[in-house]
């Protein structure tokens, strides 16, 4: 091995930040939005640039310039935990969960595209394939839509090959089962549909609608309640129906808040992002955690940025192909995938990540 794979100093870290209006207004069953702000970090070394990036907004772009460039520029490229754990300490007295953790997500994403790249291979080569592609589930379907633009969104889906689609609920519970029901003949007896409640519900309402969605062959419900309530969890994965699967853990930040989920017997699939839980290196020990309690991971949102560490894990449930993060993906990133066959194939002919950031059509929605 040469000196230039062994040890090149991270020369320089850029940071730009882009809103992006949704398409549509978009809600959930707690929250709603009619933009989305991406957060881009290119790291230099050896001549070489990378892209990482994160979901979130301008003040974590910020903590990026004024505190984690600085933190890692002049550390080894090769070294990315090293770079990682330096982050880490350095945001102690700011708080670990939130901003801190996006802004290192961001980073750490852009550390391993360069290692990827200064050794000329692609990232699911550098961390180790598990298998060859990813199975995805088409996400959308928010409380927002019409039945009509509910049907053919999810429709949709599944005309491309997606054969498992989920939908937002619980912004008005009373109009819920008629969504389902509208879903599932839209779909087909065969699609498997999942719901989200994003924490909308609280533990009897839960396990009520658990049973009533049952009916209609829902597989997985996510958030039911607050994803803090580890006892309301906790009961609707004993008493809810057989077969449904209750998933949480998307706003995890550490590995503190994953183990107490999973302790706490609280969830069938843990979910992490790996733009909110300090990145790929973040990504790939929750992925561990889950594993040593023989539960499989599946990746929230940002499918681009979780193609390669999901390929990597050993015990994987299909990742979210969340239609606000996929429209930004592909108007922003040459070289975002498409699904083939229900499941994202990793582009091996593209080192690293495999996207450039398309800096023309980008730069108008740039902050």
């Amino acid at each position: 091995m040469t000196t230039r794979t062994t040890s090149i100093p991270i020369e320089s870290v850029a940071v730009s930040v882009y809103r992006i209006p949704t398409a549509s207004p978009e809600a959930d069953g707690t929250y709603q939005w009619d933009a989305t702000t991406l957060v881009a970090v290119e790291a230099e070394a050896g001549g070489t640039r990378s892209l990482g990036y994160t979901y979130a907004d301008t003040a974590t772009g910020r903590l990026v310039q004024d505190l984690l460039a600085g933190i890692v520029t002049g550390r080894n490229a090769m070294d990315v935990p090293g770079c990682w754990s330096a982050m880490v300490s350095a945001i102690r007295n700011l708080g670990r969960p939130g901003i801190s953790s996006m802004a290192i997500a961001a980073v750490d994403a852009a550390l391993w595209d360069l290692k990827a790249r200064l050794l000329d291979l692609p990232l699911v080569t550098l961390l180790g394939a598990a298998r060859d592609a990813v199975p995805v589930y088409g996400s959308g379907g928010f409380t927002s839509y019409t039945l009509d633009h509910l049907k053919r969104q999810l429709a949709g889906w599944v005309e491309e090959g997606i054969p498992r689609v989920k939908m937002k609920i619980g912004t008005h519970p009373d109009q819920d089962l008629d969504r389902v029901r509208a879903a599932r003949a839209a779909i087909g007896p065969e699609t498997k549909l999942m719901v989200d409640a994003n924490g909308a519900y609280h533990e009897k309402q839960a396990l009520q609608q658990a049973h009533a969605f049952h009916e209609f062959g829902v597989v997985w419900f996510e958030e039911p309640v607050p994803a803090d309530d580890l006892a309301g969890l906790h009961l609707l994965r004993d008493q809810g129906p057989p077969g449904m699967v209750i998933a949480a853990g998307e706003y995890g930040y550490d590995l503190v808040y994953f183990r107490r989920m999973l302790e706490a017997y609280a969830v069938d699939v843990l979910q992490a992002d790996a733009s909110r839980c300090a990145g790929i290196t973040g990504f790939l020990r929750a992925a561990a955690l889950a594993e040593a309690h023989n539960l499989p991971l599946s990746a929230h949102c940002a499918p681009t940025l979780h193609v390669a560490p999901a390929c990597a894990i050993a015990m994987l449930w299909p990742i979210e192909y969340f239609y606000d993060h996929v429209r930004i993906e592909h108007m922003l990133f040459d070289g975002a995938l498409t699904p083939i066959d229900g499941a994202l194939h990793p582009d091996l002919t593209r080192p690293g990540l495999g996207v450039e950031l398309k800096r023309a059509d980008a730069a108008r929605f740039a902050v």
